[in-house]
């Protein structure tokens, strides 16, 4: 025998949610690359983090109204994806204009970076280092690891000119945000699947007031 329905069925439980894990990894990196690489003042800084955060507030937001509204889940969702699509343009920008590659989705180290499934902003930044002085012993031809270098995702001012380290955090960032995105697009097509079998709140309510009126 089933359980009869209820009118606000579960819901929130969104920092189990995968895409707001990677999400969130993806704002606090970004924090720091911002505050690292671009100027404070410039509107670009606070239009990235902003951007950011919405990808993440509105994954939480939209899990958490989803009681009520799954319209509302529908469209906060939406509006999480399109942030972190913004995002994405921006650091494609910030590669493009200063002349440093784009890492091809085929790049093995986009698929190292998801391999290691990083969990904090100091895990992504210990993995670009990794990437950096190998990629550096490679072209100098030494086995030995390079001299330390600060990360590049510290938030500690340094002086160095390196490009190799903004390439490598920005491209980190873009795969983070596509496997977001990725997670974010499934999320979607299984809101907007349930919500034209089910109906939203006001068809809930219907049907818990006619299998109540069934069972007096």
């Amino acid at each position: 025998m089933t359980e009869p329905e209820t009118l606000i069925p579960k819901h929130g439980g969104y920092r189990n949610l995968k895409s707001f894990q990677v999400a969130q990894l993806a704002y606090d990196v970004t924090v720091r690359f911002c505050d690292r690489y671009i100027d404070k003042k410039s509107r670009t800084h606070d239009q990235m983090v902003q951007a950011a955060r919405s990808g993440v507030q509105n994954i939480a937001e939209g899990s958490q109204v989803s009681g009520t509204s799954k319209k509302m889940e529908l469209k906060l969702t939406n509006v999480a994806r399109a942030s972190l699509e913004e995002l994405r343009l921006d650091y494609e920008d910030f590669l493009r204009q200063r002349g440093l590659p784009l890492w091809e989705r085929s790049d093995p180290r986009r698929q190292a970076l998801i391999d290691r499934r990083c969990r904090t902003a100091d895990d992504v930044a210990r993995w670009v280092k990794e990437i950096h002085d190998r990629d550096l012993s490679g072209r100098s031809g030494q086995g030995g690891r390079s001299a330390p270098i600060p990360s590049e995702l510290s938030t500690q001012s340094t002086q160095s000119t390196n490009s190799a380290y903004p390439e490598i955090a920005a491209n980190a960032v873009l795969t983070l945000i596509s496997v977001a995105t990725a997670l974010l697009d499934r999320q979607i097509a299984a809101q907007a699947a349930a919500f034209e079998t089910e109906g939203g709140f006001t068809e809930r309510l219907y049907r818990v007031r006619q299998d109540r009126r069934r069972s007096q």
